[in-house]
């Protein structure tokens, strides 16, 4: 008997991955054969194409959605559109019953062909604001969930619906005594532990390299600086270790932190918030990006889960005052974190992608 086939896209970060990450063992556990379209170079390609054997990657062309000025905005439609004839030539093979679209620019060529192709496609936003892919998607996908209640103002409502964020089960077995050594440290002294995302962030990594004299006096860090971004001439330094990313043991380490410094991508700061780690928010400036993380920073702020520091207002006083007010708004932050639940587990996801199945 044929096994049932799921097509899963998405990819330009890791917040554009992750989600797809956590739902594979899910649609494993169901008896689906996965298949992941993503670019050639994109992150994607590492996290799927190398860390799950046991889905078959396909890399097609794709161009990049700017929203500034570029010689390259004129050529990528052409790799937008040879996109679309290879992930159709693919989804023709396949003949998938359902897509999963997490956003990022690889997904557009994918959703377009999924719409020559007549196979229904499930999309997911994870910021307050769609991301521009998921804006230009929208009209071809069957339903698109939400994981902020805000972003069903930006949807149509007939086709959209928020579930809260998804989050891994694993991260919830981190073991405190096993992150700490990993990283080399001790007990009896809080830890913080810093995280810029998937590429990196030289702003926060020069202001937390920068203050580390001061830092190391109150904690213990954890720094995720990004790859390429080691700073060799820090190895030595007592109660402070870097990687550039971490994957299977990060539930380990999030269990040895007491605060966290972060970027405010959405999966990231929900992450967090499942975890009941009081953070420090520094969300990347609109002059860089579409205004997103300050969206989602603003957000968990108001809600009583995070403070937040401006890209533009950071310095190395700014983020040592700020680390003190987080530690003295630590008590009440944690327990108005204990009374939220806006989580959904990779099963229950996808139960809800294979309804949009059925129902098509």
């Amino acid at each position: 008997m044929k096994r049932p086939v799921i097509v899963l896209t998405g990819g330009g970060t890791a917040g554009h991955v992750s989600v797809n990450e956590a739902i594979i063992p899910a649609f494993l556990k169901r008896g689906y054969e996965i298949h992941y379209i993503g670019s050639h170079e994109g992150i994607e390609r590492d996290l799927i194409g190398k860390g799950h054997p046991e889905v078959v990657y396909h890399a097609i062309d794709s161009g990049k959605l700017r929203r500034y000025f570029s010689m390259k905005n004129f050529t990528d439609p052409f790799r937008v559109g040879a996109g679309v004839l290879q992930a159709y030539a693919i989804l023709r093979k396949l003949k998938p019953d359902i897509i999963f679209s997490k956003g990022g620019f690889v997904s557009v060529p994918v959703v377009l062909a999924a719409k020559l192709a007549r196979i229904p496609v499930v999309a997911h936003e994870s910021d307050v604001s769609p991301g521009l892919a998921n804006k230009l998607a929208l009209p071809f996908v069957k339903h698109i969930f939400t994981v902020f209640e805000e972003t069903l103002a930006y949807v149509p409502a007939d086709k959209s619906s928020c579930i809260g964020a998804i989050i891994r089960p694993e991260l919830m077995d981190g073991d405190r005594k096993t992150g700490l050594r990993m990283a080399g440290l001790q007990e009896g002294k809080p830890v913080l532990i810093a995280m810029g995302g998937s590429q990196g962030s030289a702003v926060l990594n020069s202001a937390i390299r920068g203050s580390l004299t001061d830092l190391l006096e109150r904690f213990q860090l954890i720094h995720l600086c990004g790859k390429g971004n080691l700073d060799e001439s820090l190895d030595r330094t007592a109660g402070y270790v870097q990687f550039e990313y971490v994957t299977e043991g990060l539930p380990h380490l999030l269990a040895a932190s007491d605060f966290a410094l972060s970027r405010a991508g959405s999966n990231a700061i929900f992450e967090l918030l499942a975890v009941r780690i009081p953070m420090l928010l520094v969300p990347l400036s609109a002059e860089k990006s579409r205004g997103d993380q300050i969206l989602n920073a603003r957000h968990f702020k108001k809600l009583g889960f995070a403070l937040v520091l401006e890209e533009e207002e950071i310095s190395e006083a700014s983020l040592t005052e700020s680390l003190r007010q987080l530690e003295e708004a630590t008590p009440g932050m944690v327990r108005t974190m204990e009374r939220t639940d806006a989580t959904k587990t990779p099963g229950e996801m996808a139960d809800l992608i294979l309804s949009c199945r059925l129902n098509s």
